[in-house]
């Protein structure tokens, strides 16, 4: 098997590539943006873990893991559902003159967008069919040869969707196109929609009530300010408004 995943990352790497060119999907990033970025990236992971380690228990622990996994699964569907919204807002500001030019480049931002989604959906799907055909089948003697190529197909779809991350999540499935603002401003509510529904299915962090208001609102509140931040640098350094 792992001779194998060599050669189905480069042919997924190659198609991700190829589906999803990530020269075509331009953004203006600003290395001073990008430097806090990372910075609170990484400062909100130290002060999560320090949480968990000092105020955790073995069911946190678990409800972390379980939360990480809900953001991989249920930010492609929120964004799917939050985008459509912040684009209209962003019509209704811009002039009548430049909205014949956005509504021409949204077009291949929902393309990608659909395309992306659906090979996200695809590969859970796959695994889940191929589990089912191989339990179905496990007493026969060839259910291991009905049951390689599938998921080798399921494997190759792995990859397809972590390359293709690499570029659409950065980009943010090119909306930039749109409206150069857009990526940050659907980042600085997707952040919020995100807190709400862990908030929803896992409740407060651990802690005290002061570190749990902490937690739970600094995370989305620093991901929102750096967000406003690059919006205002857009408009001081490049001339990009809300408006124009």
């Amino acid at each position: 098997m792992p001779v194998l995943l060599y050669p189905l990352a480069r042919s997924a790497r190659l198609q991700a590539h190829r589906r999803f060119p990530p020269y075509v999907y331009r953004r203006i990033l600003d290395p001073h943006v990008v430097r806090v970025q990372k910075i609170r990236a990484w400062a909100a992971l130290v002060a999560s873990s320090l949480i968990l380690v000092v105020y955790g228990t073995e069911t946190d622990l678990w409800e972390a893991q379980q939360q990480l996994m809900l953001r991989i699964a249920g930010t492609p569907w929120l964004l799917l559902l939050t985008a459509p919204a912040v684009i209209l807002v962003l019509f209704r500001l811009a002039p009548p003159s430049a909205r014949p030019d956005m509504r021409s480049n949204l077009r291949p931002a929902v393309r990608s967008a659909l395309q992306y989604i659906a090979a996200f959906t695809a590969a859970p799907l796959l695994f889940a069919v191929v589990a089912f055909v191989g339990e179905s089948l496990e007493s026969y003697w060839f259910a291991p040869f009905i049951t390689f190529v599938p998921l080798a197909l399921v494997l190759w779809m792995v990859f397809f969707v972590l390359f293709a991350s690499a570029t659409l999540v950065r980009t943010v499935f090119g909306t930039s196109e749109v409206h150069a603002a857009l990526p940050a401003l659907l980042t600085g509510v997707l952040v919020w929609e995100l807190a709400a529904v862990n908030l929803v299915i896992a409740g407060m962090p651990p802690g005290p009530p002061f570190i749990q208001v902490c937690a739970l609102i600094g995370g989305p509140a620093s991901v929102s300010a750096v967000a406003w931040w690059e919006i205002d640098r857009l408009r001081t350094r490049h001339g990009v408004t809300l408006r124009g």
